[in-house]
């Protein structure tokens, strides 16, 4: 049953520390290149961090979310937050790769508390007539660290150095433990989630076909933006500034993205949103492939390109939440999980890529995918389970 709430700043609370955790979980993005040359790593070694954090996201997430189901969310939600801003404090003292992979492993922990628990708790406090928009509230603090926080980290990277981009997670992280305990109702419970639920709903072969929808299409985006930098600097010859303000181009289109995204499920139905963004996708994507373009002319791709890939959450999580029925939080976590799964297959694909056929075949690959990604969508759909009840 819904619970409803009173304070205000509780869904502002959740969407800034989801800024947070964008900022330490994609903000690797823009150390790449300065990351790589103080550790004399390739763009492919140092790329594998986001892997390994994706990894360890989808397997720990939702056995996380399941076994602490009967814990008081706010602890949880607290719980989650400190472990995500304790990985980034080892990682400013991280001597090496392998130490920055065990940090990669603790932050992945926490954020895959955090981020599932906290949509529960937005969509579960909030009218059925308002959830979706309790969600993208929720999820514009993800979205607002691809406009802010991951330029801002490529930025201190490359002036400061890498461990300072860690430092930056450090210093907004520890404010939001306070918000979290000042904001959720203390003692704050929902019907309870047990690792039998993640056992059922994994058992559901045609709920996993949709939320392995997410997998498919992140990880189109992710074969090019793992590696947006060094191609960016291979091919246009930028440096820190450009690619900054590129990275920040591509987060002003998330926010359109997101925004857009939630209006066309709401206007159009969550299959029509979702089969626009993929054929987006599929159109914008090669064109990376014909780099250098007029800077002009980059910037739109960019936007472009940042706005279809994120106008797809706000239809797949509306989507997913009427198929799962009180096993939300559960349902969610997988999603989370195959974000960052895909996450992973598409970084490793595009490193292997790089490999075989240089940088420029990043655009040519990510398109097939996005075709790929119409086709499971499209798969998906009309194998659809029946929704359940919601309350």
């Amino acid at each position: 049953m819904t619970q409803p709430h009173s304070d205000r700043l509780l869904i502002p609370t959740l969407s800034v520390c989801n800024f947070v955790i964008g900022v330490g979980a994609f903000g690797i993005i823009g150390l790449v290149e300065p990351l790589g040359a103080d550790m004399n790593l390739t763009p492919v070694q140092t790329g594998q961090l986001l892997t390994v954090y994706a990894v360890a996201y989808a397997i720990l997430s939702p056995l996380l979310v399941a076994y602490t189901g009967q814990v008081g969310r706010r602890r949880i939600l607290a719980a989650g937050v400190a472990m995500f801003v304790a990985a980034a404090a080892l990682s400013i003292v991280a001597p090496g790769i392998m130490a920055l992979n065990g940090t990669r492993v603790l932050a992945a922990a926490g954020a895959g508390l955090f981020t599932p628990i906290a949509a529960t708790v937005a969509a579960m406090l909030s009218p059925e007539d308002q959830r979706a928009k309790a969600l993208a509230a929720v999820f514009f603090g993800l979205t607002m660290s691809q406009v802010v926080g991951v330029p801002a980290s490529s930025w201190i990277a490359y002036t400061f150095g890498w461990r300072w981009a860690f430092g930056l997670v450090v210093a907004v992280g520890l404010p939001c433990l306070w918000l979290i305990w000042t904001r959720v109702p203390a003692g704050l419970r929902f019907e309870p989630v047990t690792l039998r639920d993640l056992r059922d709903v994994l058992g559901e072969g045609r709920l996993m076909l949709a939320v392995a929808f997410t997998a498919t299409f992140i990880g189109t985006q992710y074969i090019l933006f793992t590696y947006i930098a060094p191609l960016l600097s291979a091919t246009m010859g930028f440096g820190r500034d450009g690619i900054a303000f590129m990275l920040m181009i591509a987060g002003v289109g998330a926010v359109a993205g997101n925004v857009i995204g939630g209006y066309m499920s709401d206007r159009f139905g969550w299959r029509v949103t979702l089969t626009i963004v993929c054929l987006i996708q599929a159109s914008v994507l090669p064109v990376f492939s014909l780099l250098p373009l007029p800077p002009v002319a980059l910037m739109v791709l960019v936007f472009i390109w940042s706005l279809g890939s994120w106008s797809f959450m706000a239809a797949q999580q509306t989507r997913l939440i009427t198929l799962a029925g009180h096993r939300a939080p559960v349902v969610l976590a997988l999603n989370a999980a195959a974000i960052y799964l895909g996450a992973a297959v598409g970084s490793s694909l595009g490193g292997v890529l790089i490999n075989t056929l240089g940088l420029v075949s990043l655009g040519i690959g990510a398109g097939f995918g996005a075709v790929l990604a119409l086709v499971h969508l499209t798969l998906s759909a009309r194998l659809e389970p029946l929704a359940r009840p919601t309350s």
